[in-house]
């Protein structure tokens, strides 16, 4: 949805924060697929068959996201609430499902997921602050 305001008479610096935006999610969906892949990898499907499962829970967002950049010009006005609550379904997601289902083997490793998360946090980070 970024690119899609770009056209709208923006700053040149626009053009940077909607490619930080674009690696992030780049970068997120290689965790994303590995999510789906694995675990049907280990139900017994075979790698190519998990791999393309895999490839296809991806397909969804690069049409969403062209669909998105081409609606973001006619819902601009309501677009700061819509990316809010996309964030807060993320954080959500986050403080209820994942932090504590990795938390459940502390007896083995107790900081092991812990700093996962951190250092996951901290990736994601990295080039939010170094390319604006």
């Amino acid at each position: 949805m970024v690119f899609g305001t770009l056209d709208g008479g923006y700053p040149p610096e626009a053009l940077m924060g909607a490619v930080t935006i674009a690696v992030g999610i780049g970068l997120q969906n290689f965790p994303e697929g590995a999510a789906v892949s694995v675990p049907l990898r280990r139900e017994g499907y075979s790698r190519k068959k998990s791999f393309l499962l895999g490839q296809a829970s991806g397909m969804v967002e690069p049409i969403a996201g062209v669909i998105g950049a081409l609606l973001v010009v006619y819902v601009e006005a309501i677009l700061p609430y819509a990316l809010g609550f996309a964030a807060g379904a993320m954080i959500l997601v986050a403080v209820h499902e994942l932090i504590p289902e990795c938390q459940r083997n502390q007896s083995t490793q107790p900081y092991f997921a812990t700093m996962g998360i951190v250092s996951g946090f901290a990736v994601m980070m990295l080039p939010d602050v170094m390319l604006g």
